[in-house]
């Protein structure tokens, strides 16, 4: 993805200095564009649990390198493997929802292992940080191959006028290493010449439609119209909708779809208006081992976010208050959408029906 003219990552290592993890602070978007440098596995861990990354995949790659921080800061440490079992929980704690944290760690410590010396474990999380990395991009690049049959199918029927896309919360090239996973598809759509318009969902609380995919879609150059959350069933009971993609967080091996909430309303819209509704995701966000989507862990994030709202005034950042102060609130940052509502999930192997059957046969190393 480039911004202003430039290719950026959202997670890389520092050019002169592989000690150096440096990522984009998506809190200060998109107002201003922050490249914030980490150094240990304690500010990696700040930066997953506090947002200054997010996404899926996103959280998987930075979990890996921060892994390789770990090793790192253990390596004139005699029980450098009993750190990284410390690190390793350290950062599995932060984002309870998103099974791409939890499988990015684990693949660490597994590869990890195979090493005799502190230097050979070192090289081995330098590498294996850097393998999660380039998968990432490489599977969301052919999720956008994919997802690109799917637009341009709609494109041939609607003879040249533009499809329109509701997408929610956000899953592009800010929530994984390059490309993204719902928004890949539609960079590629537009890429080829397909006339396409996106619909955001604003995403309440943390507005990571109107702070994020609005930004790096009008980097893009891709048309696109900021809405509020629930103007999606409105839109698609007028024909102003044509299909539906949207990210997971985690999503069983039967098809049950862990997303940012309000995702469930949307799937419910789609469905009474006969709208395709699909799911892009990297293998790495399924979860081989739960089978009820309702067994997913959904995390409950403070109340501010809910009763207060942030934005920028006069190039300051501030908050106020939009609830008062001594009302409860719920914050539920996922909610489940039930496979008999999706119409297929778009994979980097292609897409397939959200049912367990098709789900193995595209990856059947999984297959009991």
């Amino acid at each position: 993805m480039k911004v202003g003219g430039q290719h950026f990552r959202t997670i890389w290592l520092k050019a002169d200095d592989d000690d150096v993890v440096q990522l984009i602070d998506q809190r200060f978007l998109p107002h201003r564009f922050v490249i914030e440098e980490v150094t240990t596995v304690e500010q990696m861990a700040i930066a997953i649990r506090e947002m200054h990354v997010r996404g899926a995949g996103l959280i998987g790659a930075s979990a890996g390198f921060g892994m390789y921080l770990a090793a790192l800061g253990a390596r004139e440490k005699d029980s450098l493997d009993q750190h990284l079992d410390v690190a390793a929980k350290q950062l599995a704690a932060t984002r309870p929802t998103a099974v791409n944290l939890a499988w990015a760690i684990e693949r660490q410590l597994t590869s990890i292992a195979e090493g005799k010396t502190a230097r050979e474990k070192i090289a081995i999380a330098l590498n294996t940080a850097k393998q999660i990395a380039e998968e990432d991009a490489e599977h969301c690049r052919r999720i956008g191959e994919h997802g690109l049959h799917l637009i341009s199918q709609i494109a041939r029927k609607k003879a040249g006028k533009p499809v329109n896309v509701l997408t929610h919360c956000n899953a592009g090239w800010l929530a994984f290493v390059d490309y993204g996973s719902a928004l890949a598809p539609i960079y590629a759509a537009h890429d080829n010449g397909l006339a396409v318009h996106v619909w955001i969902d604003e995403t309440r609380p943390r507005n990571q439609g109107s702070k994020l995919t609005a930004w790096e879609l009008g980097q893009h150059g891709v048309p696109h119209t900021l809405i509020a959350d629930n103007t999606g069933g409105h839109l698609m009971q007028r024909g102003e909708v044509d299909l539906v993609i949207v990210g997971t967080d985690r999503t069983t091996y039967t098809g049950d779809v862990a997303n940012k909430i309000g995702t469930y309303l949307k799937a419910l819209a789609a469905k009474d208006n006969q709208i395709p509704f699909y799911v892009a995701l990297p293998s790495s966000s399924f979860d081989w081992k739960i089978r009820d989507g309702l067994e997913i862990p959904i995390e409950e994030r403070g109340a501010d976010e809910v009763k207060h709202a942030d934005g920028w005034l006069d190039g300051r950042h501030v908050e106020v208050h939009v609830a008062p102060e001594d009302s409860p609130a719920a914050n539920y940052g996922f909610d489940v959408t039930p496979r008999r509502l999706v119409t297929g999930l778009i994979t980097e192997r292609g897409v397939c029906n959200a049912d367990e059957k098709s789900i193995l046969e595209l990856f059947p190393e999984h297959s009991p």
